[in-house]
């Protein structure tokens, strides 16, 4: 879930609270920034050499009606009731991923594993057009932060930028292998993590580019932190780089002890971007102070240390943390696991303050905005709600025939955009009795 960007020196703020963690002696203070807005003529003037300016968003809503479209059932082992509003079925295979234009909500891009890219309305599944020319399945797709600009990525490295409203293609690079792509919060700045160890910026269309070298080893998921000036990347080896965008160097490296025991699988910053949340294959969540670098809390599920014995000879399946994320509204903590695991934990004492078991592995979980609510997906093909005060189940939503594995909330969370290996694409609409 990305929050809105804000910035601000911690010097001049009072601790919130002190915390004491399991395992440690040490009393660490996390200190909670309230900054203001940042000034987008100062990040432009700080961020010369690749322009960032923030663009003047214009109010634009959704005047189009929800179409209910009769939906073609796709054979598969999760037959059943179907939930969606709106199903879009031009992929041809597995769709990997989905992503929301972020300035109106109303187009979708989705990615799948038959090479190709689309970018559709989810008021009734229309096709605006297609985005040609990969040639390997297409794992990442993004629109930039004012919805002018689609990129598509492909496993092989091959990334794309349209412009939306020409459907051109205006810009393409051949990376290494790619593990990640994501758009900068507030500039037609485009960054991505390769296999090579590599992080790449650019500015598009011009292509003006720079490298971040990590390790010789992939660069497995990163994040562009909320102030728009630095990122934090996880690599394979399980160590944490948080990088100056500006001057190209890392602020912070965590290793050894402070890093995991292996591949990092996700991260996630909170709101005003203080605090970073690292998963690792390790099955453990790490809490991390942006600002220090330091590491202030490390999570993990309590079902791992008790998990019973296989027989002689069985092989066990490893857990792992597949995703997390902050609540905006209350100190919590979300964390998905690969055995079925909700996890939320409360940053204030460092504690697991529910657990929520799924059928199947969680594949992504998403907190809505201004609520203690956490949405999953999962392998079983289901969107649950979960109330993360109480840990009680809110709803859920079918109508996928295989698993789900990947997802998107609309800003108002009225919406749920939901990728399958059933070769769809669905629109939920989300009814809460609660709100």
């Amino acid at each position: 879930m990305e929050s809105e960007s804000e910035s601000g020196a911690a010097a001049d703020t009072p601790p919130l609270e002190t915390l004491s963690f399991h395992g440690d002696e040490e009393i660490i203070e996390v200190v909670e920034l309230d900054p203001g807005p940042p000034d987008p003529d100062d990040l432009a003037q700080e961020m010369e050499d690749v322009d960032f300016e923030e663009e003047e968003e214009e109010e634009e809503g959704n005047e189009e009606g929800w179409v209910l479209e009769p939906q073609e059932g796709v054979v598969g082992s999760m037959e059943g009731p179907d939930d969606s509003e709106v199903t879009f079925a031009l992929h041809s295979a597995s769709v990997f991923c989905v992503s929301l234009d972020p300035k109106t909500n109303t187009l979708a891009v989705t990615g799948g594993e038959d090479d190709k890219a689309f970018v559709w309305r989810l008021s009734d599944g229309e096709l605006l057009f297609e985005c040609a020319g990969h040639k390997d399945s297409v794992t990442c797709a993004g629109f930039s932060h004012d919805s002018t600009l689609v990129a598509t990525g492909d496993m092989s490295g091959l990334l794309k930028v349209w412009q939306v409203d020409t459907k051109e293609e205006v810009w393409s690079f051949e990376a290494g292998d790619l593990e990640w792509m994501e758009w900068h919060p507030r500039a037609p700045v485009l960054l991505a993590g390769t296999a090579d160890g590599n992080t790449w910026m650019w500015k598009v269309p011009n292509g003006d580019c720079k490298t971040f070298q990590g390790p010789n080893c992939p660069a497995t998921c990163g994040r562009v932190l909320p102030d728009g000036k630095r990122a934090v990347v996880g690599y394979e080896d399980g160590t944490i780089r948080i990088w100056d965008l500006k001057q190209g160097n890392p602020i912070h490296v965590l290793k050894g002890t402070e890093g995991h025991q292996g591949p990092l699988t996700c991260v996630a910053t909170n709101q005003d971007g203080s605090l970073i949340l690292t998963g690792s294959v390790d099955c453990q969540a790490k809490l991390v102070s942006a600002t220090t670098g330091k590491v202030v809390g490390v999570f993990r599920p309590e079902s791992v240390a008790s998990q019973p014995s296989l027989v002689e000879g069985e092989e066990s399946e490893s857990n792992s943390v597949e995703s997390l994320g902050f609540c905006s509204v209350m100190p919590l903590a979300a964390v998905g696991y690969l055995d079925g695991t909700l996890a939320i934990y409360d940053l204030s004492t460092q504690t697991l303050r529910h657990q929520c078991q799924h059928q199947s592995g969680i594949v992504q979980l998403l907190w809505e905005a201004g609520t203690a609510v956490v949405y999953t997906c999962s392998l079983d093909g289901i969107v649950r709600l979960w109330d993360a005060r109480t840990g009680r189940l809110l709803t859920d939503y079918r109508g996928h025939t295989a698993e789900i594995l990947d997802f998107a909330l609309s800003k108002d969370a009225s919406l749920v955009v939901t990728t399958s290996g059933d070769h769809r694409a669905k629109v939920f609409c989300v009814q809460r009795p609660d709100r």
